[in-house]
């Protein structure tokens, strides 16, 4: 039962990992890297349980555990970052004053005017 857990944890990071690069847009990859995240904290999980009941080669389980620790630091890290980075994009993109009210009039004018649709807005 355990090891199979394991396995499935494990492997969860890896092929995760590999989705989230492929990722659509940034908000897609900020989600399956916290989904990269919970999988590489539950091997960990998995990987204390067999270290505390002595399962196999002692040493091996500790320095998968130190493996399995800082890859989740990273994987946190790289979440953490890209969330920041994505709230600073999303902060800086704003539209001039001058220019937001002819944003907002123009599918207006182009709707109540045949001649707005081939004519700049000025």
């Amino acid at each position: 039962m355990i090891e199979y857990q394991l396995v499935k944890a494990g492997t969860s990071v890896g092929a995760n990992y590999r989705e989230a690069n492929r990722g659509e847009s940034r908000a897609d990859f900020i989600h399956k890297i916290a989904i990269v995240e919970k999988e590489c904290s539950e091997s960990g999980y998995w990987l204390e349980i067999c270290d505390e009941a002595s399962l196999g080669d002692v040493e091996k389980w500790k320095w998968l555990l130190a493996e399995s620790r800082e890859l989740l630091a990273i994987f946190t890290s790289i979440g953490r970052s890209t969330k920041a980075n994505s709230a600073r994009v999303c902060k800086n993109f704003e539209i001039p004053l001058p220019y937001l009210d002819e944003f907002r009039n123009s599918k207006s004018e182009i709707r109540n005017s045949k001649k707005a649709a081939y004519e700049p807005i000025k």
